[in-house]
Formats: C-alpha cells, sequence, structure tokens
C-alpha cells in the first residue's frame, strides 16, 4: 500500500520564496538603517539621537545637570542614554525581521541565513 502525500509547494517555489524573503530583508535593513530614534534619560537631562546603524548623531545635555563637581554622574547618565538607544535600535530591528522572516527567524534553519 502506498502512501498518500500531501502535494505542497516544490523545491523550486520554496527556493524562489527563500530568495524574497531574503530581498525583502536586505531592503528592510537598508530602511531601518537610515532610522533615527531619539531617547533620553536622567528625566530627560541627557537626550541622544541615534541612526539604524547604532551611530550617535547628537547628544544634548541640559545645563542644570553640568556640574564639574559632579561629573560621575553626568557620566553614569549619558551611558544608560547611549545604552538605551542602541537596545531601542536593536528592539525595531528585531521586530521589523521578525515581520518578514515570520516562524524561520528564530529557528536557526533558513532564519539563520539572511
Amino acid at each position: 500500500m502506498k502512501a498518500i502525500m500531501p502535494k505542497g509547494p516544490s523545491m523550486n517555489e520554496m527556493l524562489k520564496q527563500a530568495q524574497k524573503m531574503q530581498e525583502d530583508m536586505q531592503a528592510k535593513q537598508a530602511e531601518l538603517e537610515e532610522r533615527e530614534y531619539e531617547v533620553s534619560a536622567g528625566g530627560g537631562v541627557v537626550k541622544v539621537k541615534i541612526n539604524g546603524k547604532r551611530e550617535i548623531l547628537s547628544m544634548d545635555i541640559a545645563e542644570e545637570i553640568v556640574d564639574p563637581d559632579d561629573i560621575e554622574t553626568l557620566s553614569d547618565i549619558i551611558v544608560a542614554c547611549v545604552n538605551e538607544a542602541i537596545k531601542k535600535v536593536n528592539a525595531t530591528t528585531d521586530e521589523e525581521m521578525a515581520k518578514i522572516s515570520g516562524p524561520l527567524g528564530g529557528m536557526g534553519g533558513m532564519g539563520g541565513l539572511f
């Protein structure tokens, strides 16, 4: 007795779909690299603008925070703000790529290829 195999997409169709997904992901990555984000820390006394390439574009520091006797606090706030900006870029990139890759993105299989 022969088993009946359900008919699914051909290997050629699957390769075309994978190629389209890769092209879509490359286009989305280029778009995300151009996007700009603004993040603040310390109650808004430090603001950082960063792009999707994770390059700092600008930083604004409120005058009231600049105390020459407390540079350590200013340094801590700047580090926190830059780290938050990077997290925001990473989270947005992950979310946008997951929309394209769907279930393949986290499987380490084909998702790891893109």
